[in-house]
Parts: C-alpha cells; sequence; structure tokens
C-alpha cells in the first residue's frame, strides 16, 4: 500500500485545515501517516507520530525531532511527503533528502514566507537563504498567496511552484443568517440588539497587533457609543491589550472571549471584520469573516490585500494609520447601503477560496505526482522484458 506522510509543527494544524485532504488519502486507498508536536486524535490517519518539533528554530528540541524524522521517513518509504508551516518545512526537507533520491516527492506548503515586501531586513538575513537552500529540496513549493509566488518564482529554485487559494473555507458551516438568527445569537451572548459588534480572532502577539484595535474603537467611541469589540484569542500579550482597555476607558467595550470553538456563531453575528495584523499569509479568519458577509477594515499586507478589494468588501490601511482605521469604521457605521454592498461583495469573493475549489486545486497537484509514479512503475515494467 502506497503511504503518504503529512508534517507539521503542532497536530493541531491538521484538525484544523487539512482533514478533507487527510480523507481524500484514504478514500484513494493509501495509508497516511502524521508527525508533529502533540496527542490529539486525528480520523483518517493510520499512524501519528508525535515528535519533539518546536516552534523555535532556536529550540534544541529540533535537533531530536530531526532525527526522529529521519528514522520516520526510513523506516516507511513514503511516495509522497507534504510538509506544512515553517519548522515542520524546515525539518522534513532535511530529513528526506536521502529519501528523495529514491523516489519519494516532497511538496512544501508556505504559508506565508517570513521574507516578503516591507519585512524586516532581519528576517531577509534570516529566513531567505534558508528557503532558497531548502527549495533545492523540494518537489513542489506551494505558495497562498500572489505576492509569495511570484517572489519564489523568480528568488527560489524549486522544481515546481503552484498557487493554491490558502486552505480554503468551508461556506456550509460560514455563511450569512437571517436578522432573526442574528437578533437570537446577541441575545444568548449577553449582547444587545442594537449593539454595533467589530471581531477579530487572532493570538495576542506582537504581529497580530490587537493594540491597534483598541486604540482605532477609542477613536470613534463618542461617535459610535455602541461599538464594541470582540477578540478571540490567547496568547502572551493578552494582558497587556486587557491594561490598554482599561487605560482608554474601554473596560466594558472591549470583550476578551478566549480561544473559542464556536466562531462559526460568533461571525455572523458582528457587523463588522476588523484585522490588524502585520504580516500574514492568507488568513483564515478574514475568509470566515468575508464568508459570513462581512466587510473588512484591515491592516495591508498580502494575505489582506489578496482578499480585501479596497473600497469593494472593505477598507486597507497602514500600520500606523490608527485614525483612519477608526474612520473607516465609523464610516461603515453610518452608511447602511454602504456596509450592504460591501457584505454582499464579500460573499461573492469567497467563492475564489472554498474548501471545494482548494480542494480541486491540491487533488490536482497530488494526482500529477500520482501519475508519475504509475509511470516510472510502468516504465521499469517495460525495461524487464526488453
Amino acid at each position: 500500500m502506497k503511504k503518504i506522510l503529512f508534517c507539521a509543527t503542532v497536530d493541531y494544524h491538521f484538525k484544523a485545515f487539512h482533514l478533507p485532504y487527510l480523507k481524500w488519502f484514504k478514500e484513494q486507498g493509501w495509508e497516511v501517516h502524521v508527525a508533529a508536536a502533540g496527542e490529539i486524535e486525528l480520523p483518517y490517519v493510520d499512524q501519528k507520530f508525535n515528535i519533539s518539533i518546536q516552534r523555535s528554530p532556536h529550540n534544541r528540541k529540533n535537533v531530536g525531532a530531526y532525527k526522529e524524522l529521519k528514522q520516520i521517513i526510513e523506516n516507511n518509504q513514503y511516495q509522497l511527503i507534504h510538509c506544512h508551516t515553517p519548522m515542520g518545512g524546515v525539518l522534513a526537507r532535511l530529513a528526506a533528502r536521502t529519501a528523495r533520491k529514491k523516489g519519494t516527492k516532497v511538496i512544501y506548503t508556505a504559508h506565508g514566507f517570513h521574507f516578503c515586501k516591507g519585512a524586516p531586513l532581519l528576517n531577509w538575513l534570516i529566513y531567505y537563504p534558508i528557503e532558497k537552500m531548502l527549495a533545492k529540496n523540494t518537489d513542489c513549493l506551494i505558495t497562498i498567496n500572489q505576492e509569495d509566488y511570484e517572489l519564489a518564482n523568480k528568488r527560489l529554485k524549486a522544481d515546481r511552484i503552484e498557487h493554491v487559494h490558502g486552505v480554503g473555507v468551508d461556506i456550509e458551516r460560514f455563511k450569512p443568517i437571517s436578522i432573526i438568527q442574528k437578533n437570537n445569537l446577541r441575545i444568548s451572548y449577553g449582547f444587545k440588539l442594537g449593539d454595533f459588534l467589530l471581531f477579530y480572532a487572532a493570538e495576542f502577539n506582537k504581529n497580530k497587533n490587537q493594540q491597534l484595535l483598541i486604540k482605532a474603537l477609542a477613536q470613534i467611541k463618542d461617535e459610535v457609543p455602541n461599538a464594541k469589540l470582540l477578540l478571540c484569542g490567547e496568547g502572551d500579550l493578552l494582558e497587556q491589550c486587557r491594561e490598554l482597555a482599561g487605560t482608554l476607558e474601554l473596560k466594558d467595550r472591549v470583550h476578551f472571549l478566549g480561544f473559542r470553538t464556536d466562531l462559526d456563531q460568533l461571525i455572523p453575528m458582528c457587523d463588522v471584520a476588523v484585522a490588524s495584523s502585520l504580516r500574514e499569509g492568507l488568513p483564515v479568519n478574514i475568509m470566515e469573516s468575508m464568508a459570513c458577509g462581512l466587510p473588512v477594515v484591515a491592516v495591508g499586507n498580502r494575505g489582506h490585500s489578496e482578499l480585501i478589494n479596497h473600497r469593494e468588501t472593505g477598507y486597507l490601511v497602514l500600520p500606523e494609520q490608527v485614525e483612519k482605521f477608526g474612520e473607516y469604521i465609523l464610516d461603515i457605521y453610518m452608511k447602511k447601503d454602504l456596509r450592504k454592498k460591501m457584505s454582499l461583495n464579500s460573499i461573492d469573493r469567497m467563492k475564489l477560496f472554498t474548501v471545494y475549489r482548494v480542494s480541486l486545486e491540491l487533488t490536482s497537484i497530488y494526482e500529477s505526482y500520482m501519475v508519475e509514479d504509475m509511470d516510472e512503475a510502468q516504465n521499469k515494467h517495460n525495461r524487464a522484458y526488453i
């Protein structure tokens, strides 16, 4: 039986984004293996390896994770390896070098290069040389936004470079709801029917930059007295953001909701999605919000710009434009016709990014290597009779 190995830093990555593809390989009759840190039970998986991989490239445990991966790959003779996340991509491609010489194909999905337009020079000095070196050990490099695709074609030397529209958004789960449904949800979550709800879900860290959203809300708190900011997620800067909300007298206006599994209920009851991150590959939280019909006000970066058409599905601002960010929220609040237009445009825009469409793009790539493998087997068979 043919085998595929999926590799990432943490196993939750597969639960959140890749179950349809694990299932697809099972349906093709393949044995599916997963290597990542964590003990989550995953469906459609025949063998799961809990390896000592760490997010930080400076963590010495990654040396052990590399050795573990190398042994796993040597023991199982995979036809395909598909790796995700920065450290998953680095360690799996290094560990698979010998296997590639024996015919294993290695696919890497870059969920947003750390080096990009506007990235700090340090990112280019550290991450670009690593990616350039590893591209030589990559049969197919998949990028999830146009900027990364163009950058990869220009600067990296992978055997093949493809553009796939992210991991896809489930439009059966994330979709617009009726006014009655919206009102019922607001009541059930303790909000008022007339509240103007702003939504953002992300880890609290320097890149996600939630302080900007709190400051923008402070700019318009008098003009929009019913505006409330819903922030989902956990992280190192959570308490700092709580303190900022208190300092700006927004304690009752900023709601810290923690880690949530009910985003399909929270998002469609809101009015506007906001996004403050400085760097994104192709953010799922924005895709889910747009699929629910929310206009978006966001910091302009390659991931946001890929999804949001300025003045059509929302607004894009520079990271330092706190006042402009607030003005755009106020504009959507004041102009209900504009809000409706942007809502419809957002829903239409997401047709390009559905799980179904991304599944077709990914399975087309997978199938090309399956056909290649079958052709090679046939050639060996033919040579045996010459």
